[in-house]
């Protein structure tokens, strides 16, 4: 059986392996640290961005904007300006957001379930190299 039987991704007309392949900037977008974290924040509901920006903690003005642009470019998330003075923009998921995002937070669930032995495997980690 070769690789290419084995892929599951064989009948897709994208392959975010390939370098060109458009799939692996939206890759990036979704698992970059900020990212992963917005969609993750907008799983719950819709959000301003000072409120966005709260839940995200760390993340710089800057930051969040280019990763909601990208994000929105992406087709995953939705800005909406409200006409109001001042003007009010709420972001939230589309349906594909919403579909990434879950899956992402399940991802996220995971890490933090296993946190207690990513930790212990650390200090084995570092234990054995001297490190510290």
């Amino acid at each position: 059986m070769s690789d290419q039987d084995t892929r599951p991704t064989d009948d897709l007309a994208y392959d975010v392996f390939a370098k060109a392949c458009p799939s692996r900037g939206t890759l990036e977008h979704v698992t970059g640290r900020w990212g992963g974290l917005t969609l993750g924040a907008l799983y719950e509901g819709s959000l301003r961005f000072n409120e966005l920006r709260r839940r995200v903690d760390g993340v710089s003005e800057k930051m969040l904007s280019q990763t909601l642009q990208a994000l929105e470019r992406d087709g995953l998330v939705h800005r909406e300006a409200q006409p109001t003075n001042p003007p009010r923009v709420d972001y939230e998921l589309t349906p594909l957001g919403r579909e990434v995002a879950g899956r992402l937070l399940s991802l996220i669930q995971c890490v933090e379930g296993a946190m207690d032995d990513v930790l212990a495997a650390r200090e084995r980690y570092d234990d054995t190299r001297g490190a510290r």
